[in-house]
């Protein structure tokens, strides 16, 4: 059994010898848990199972071919095996990792979840184990459970694709960094030098959704790490282009279905004790 308490400052070998462990590994489910320090970077690699990452506490950013997923705490991202995959830690980050057989989940492609009470539960059952006693019957009853509540649990807009056309994807990365709500489309039309209708038809083609959608989802990356840093919403608010609270709030509960403080907090879904 892998070592969940495995440092995090591995080197690149020891990280492709943990790589090979667990797609080794026979147990059909493998829980993992570990703790990353702030900034830590996680190189380019892929797994023949299925993943599904969850912050217990802290802010990941995952980054693929195809776009961005963002894991707050009390959420996780399911990435399908064979999927190459990076990672960089926002803050201090306890993770739990969960490792599946290909088929086991739906995992069409990358999707951030909210991890429920029930998930969460059953995930840290399987950690602990790995220290105490635990027959194989009750492993599988809490696998098979587990396992059927990961294909029930929420999806949260928290991706956000990355066009492959060179000069988008060049306003989308700097867009990222300086997000503004009320940036037009009529703006980034001009400066690729396209009408309109042809800008609105070539992102959409580039990135599967609406510019109105991809901005607003920016803005919600762009908040989550200062929201788990615990800036005040006012700051946040202004600085990514809303002219009031109540303007971001309501764009932040629209997408999320809660307001940035609840989203953030989900008292008593992690047990304390685990890491205790």
């Amino acid at each position: 059994m892998i070592d969940p308490a495995a440092p995090a400052n591995r080197s690149e070998n020891d990280h492709h010898r943990s790589l090979g462990l667990i797609d080794s590994a026979e147990d059909p489910v493998l829980a993992l848990c570990r703790i990353y320090p702030p900034g830590h970077k996680v190189p380019l690699h892929s797994h023949n199972r299925t993943q599904i990452w969850c912050a217990r506490e802290g802010v990941v950013l995952v980054s693929t071919a195809d776009g961005r997923w963002m894991i707050p705490p009390g959420h996780g991202l399911i990435i399908p095996a064979g999927l190459e995959h990076s990672a960089s830690t926002i803050s201090r980050v306890e993770m739990h990792s969960i490792y599946v057989e290909r088929d086991a989940v739906r995992a069409e492609g990358p999707r951030v979840v909210e991890i429920t009470a029930l998930a969460a539960g059953l995930i840290s059952d399987l950690i602990s184990a790995q220290e105490r006693p635990s027959t194989d019957h009750r492993r599988k009853l809490v696998t098979d459970l587990l396992l059927d509540e990961i294909n029930c649990l929420p999806e949260r807009p928290l991706g956000l694709p990355f066009p492959e056309d060179r000069r988008l994807a060049a306003m989308c990365r700097r867009f990222l960094k300086t997000p503004a709500a009320r940036t037009e489309i009529d703006d980034w039309a001009g400066a690729l030098g396209i009408s309109r209708r042809s800008f609105t038809r070539l992102f959409r083609t580039e990135t599967g959704v609406s510019f109105a959608t991809w901005r607003q989802q920016a803005c919600i990356f762009a908040s989550l790490p200062r929201l788990a840093a615990g800036e005040p919403v006012t700051n946040i608010a202004l600085d990514t282009g809303y002219e009031s609270i109540a303007a971001f709030t309501t764009m932040f509960r629209r997408m999320l279905g809660k307001s940035p403080r609840a989203y953030l907090k989900r008292p008593g879904a992690w047990p304390r004790d685990l890491f205790e």
